[in-house]
Parts: structure tokens; sequence; C-alpha cells
């Protein structure tokens, strides 16, 4: 997602406030009226969810149902209630850390699967790897249950342990691993053959992005072209991706933003920053959301990078995290954004320059058919230089 820039102090950020069920959810109804990007929202008269509970929500719970059921008539899945679980875990991976393992997990056929561990973390030391079927956290059946309440089950409090029963092919592993700080790192660069440098960037969302992608910038500094690998980043902070591009262009606009009441504005390039110039090309797939196309989406129109892959994801809105009482807080649509050739990219994506496929059967050969198409161009484009 593309998120507006927050302070970063979480402490600052939580509304420790304690009110009743029914006034978080006046709150929260306030907040959309105010503040979501369609008037209308969803072309209903949003005054009639105003009293809808009144007096009758006595729980926390009852205001959290409540209020996703609201949320859910704005028809828009980026919109919603952060529970007080779910608000300070999005504020951990903003400031580049959680309390957990190390591992990244995805679900196939209903069951929570180790898609990546982290080097150097418990997880990594626990001899976890990729494919390992997660059976149980804590003695509790996985089997079933979304992907998000697995990784609330793994994550935890610093130096407590969770135990993990685990199927490793035909074979039942037990795994007790006992929780750290695990520092996330979004950026990571090296120097392919043929001097050619490679960025990857992973996420936008942690507060050191920015920082991290200069230095690698700095890393790879004496080569001859550099490719940028956005596939499968889904987005992350606005200014992450408007700083890396002005990186490439130091005049004219690197996106637009739309905000509620059709006002655009837009952001330009700072002209003090230093830029880059040599062949540069960009990797996109279908996973490449919010910030990875404010960021493509600007290389491109600016002519300042060639794009490889398949078409982006196509999400064209900015969010903001708005702290409520009780250290809950609503993700909610505020503006949209334009690439710099005022296009809207909602639901379209960006077309690549060149269309290459990198299928599975690439996967599991080892065979990158987009980085080869980019180190391709960059080879043919320093050919003479």
């Amino acid at each position: 997602m593309a998120y507006t820039n927050s302070p970063l102090n979480t402490e600052e950020l939580i509304n420790t406030k304690q009110v009743s069920p029914n006034e978080l959810y006046r709150q929260s109804w306030k907040t959309v009226k105010n503040d979501y990007i369609d008037s209308s929202c969803n072309s209903q008269d949003w005054g009639r969810w105003k009293n809808r509970y009144k007096g009758k929500l006595k729980t926390d719970e009852d205001a959290r149902v409540a209020i996703e059921t609201m949320v859910a008539s704005l028809d828009d899945s980026y919109t919603r209630f952060l529970s007080k679980t779910e608000y300070a875990e999005q504020y951990q991976s903003i400031d580049s850390h959680i309390y957990g393992i190390g591992v990244h997990i995805m679900s196939r056929a209903g069951n929570p699967i180790v898609c990546g561990v982290i080097e150097d973390t418990p997880a990594y030391r626990a001899g976890l790897k990729v494919n390992d079927i997660i059976l149980s956290v804590n003695g509790k059946s996985m089997s079933g249950v979304d992907i998000s309440k697995v990784a609330e089950c793994v994550r935890g409090k610093e130096n407590t342990a969770v135990i993990l029963k685990i199927k490793r092919g035909k074979h039942i592993l037990t795994k007790k691993i006992i929780r750290q700080k695990i520092e996330i790192k979004s950026v990571e660069s090296s120097i392919k053959q043929g001097n050619i440098g490679y960025i990857k960037i992973k996420s936008f969302i942690g507060s050191n992005t920015a920082y991290d992608f200069i230095s690698a910038l700095n890393k790879t500094n004496n080569t001859k072209g550099l490719i940028i690998d956005l596939r499968g980043n889904t987005g992350g902070l606005l200014t992450n991706a408007v700083i890396a591009a002005n990186m490439f262009i130091n005049n004219g606009t690197i996106v637009s933003i739309v905000s509620k009441n059709g006002h655009k504005k837009d952001i330009t390039a700072q002209m003090n920053l230093p830029v880059i110039t040599k062949p540069t090309v960009v990797l996109v797939d279908g996973i490449s959301a919010s910030a990875s196309e404010i960021l493509s989406g600007a290389l491109k129109d600016n002519h300042k990078a060639i794009l490889v892959g398949n078409r982006t994801f196509g999400k064209g809105l900015i969010q903001q995290i708005v702290p409520l009482p009780n250290g809950t807080g609503l993700n909610i649509t505020i503006a949209k954004y334009l690439t710099p050739n005022g296009n809207d990219i909602n639901k379209r994506g960006i077309e690549p320059d060149y269309k290459v496929d990198y299928t599975l059967k690439d996967y599991k050969k080892h065979n990158d058919t987009q980085l080869k198409k980019a180190e391709y161009i960059i080879n043919n484009m320093t050919a003479h230089n």
C-alpha cells in the first residue's frame, strides 16, 4: 500500500484513551465521514450508520463487529478497522522490526507454509526450512486458520517461547523457538556478472527503506548499469517511493495526489539531490503495487528507466492510518495518485516496456527470464560506450 508519511514514534501514535464501545464506533463513523476519499461513501447516505447501533454495543468485540460491518459498506478492501493488536503490528512494520522468529509464511491448500526464512534469526538457527508445513502453534491446530492469525500466533513478546509442530516431507518435527526482535531488511544489493548493479526492494513500508536504497545506490555506484527489482513488492510509504524516484529525476513531476475534494497536488523533484544517469531497468510483476507503481510509473513517464516483466497490480489509492481510542485505529483511503503523465492506474496497472513471463517452470529451473532480459538490455545499451 501507499501510506501518507506519519511520525514514527509508536508510543505517540497510539491513542491509549479508553472510551465506551459506543464512543469508539461514533469516532470511527466520524473519521470516515470527514476523511474518506469518496464523499458519497459508495453512493449511500452515510448518516444512516451514525445511530445504527446506538446503545447496543456493550463490549469492544461488539464495537469491532459493528465498525467492520459499517466500513464494509464502502466496498473498499483497503479501508479497514485495526484492532489493538493489528494497529501495533502495523507500526512495528513501519519501524522496520517485529517480535517473532523470522519466517515468511503463506497459505497453500488451507495450510500455513514456510515460504522464507530470514538469515541469522531464531527460525534460521532452529533449522526451519522453506516448504515446512506448520501444523500447530503452542498446541493449537493451524489448519484452515487465516494466515494473518497464524502470524499473530507465531509472534509474541521478546524472549518468550513458541512451540511449532511442523511437517517436513513424511516427518513430523517439534521446534521450540525463543522469539526475538527481528529487523526487517527491505533492501538488498549486489553486483551481477558484467558489472551490472542489482537492487532488490522488498517493501517500501520501513522507515529506513529510502536510506537503505541510497546506501545500495552507493554500493553499486561504479557499475555500468542498474537493475531495480520491484517484483513481489506490494508497496509501503509514499515518501520512500518519492525519495527513490528523486534519485533519478531532478526536474518535473514524480507523482500527483488527488484528494477528496478533487484538488490535485503535484509532488515534484528536488533539484539538489544527486541524479543517477546510467542505464536502468525496473523489474515488475502482477504483485508490484502502490508505492512500487509510484516509483516505476515515475521512472517510466520521465524516461529514466525501462520496465521489464508483467503488468503491475493496479493500486492507485493512498491510505492514512488514523489512531482511535482504546489503542485501535482505522486504515482509511484518503486520496488517489496519478503518474506524471496523468495516468490513473487504479485497477489498470502499468504495462512494462517489455512483457516477459517468468513461469513456475522457469523458477524451478532457476531460470529468471525477466532478470536475463534486463541484463541483455543493459549490455546492449552499454555495448558501444
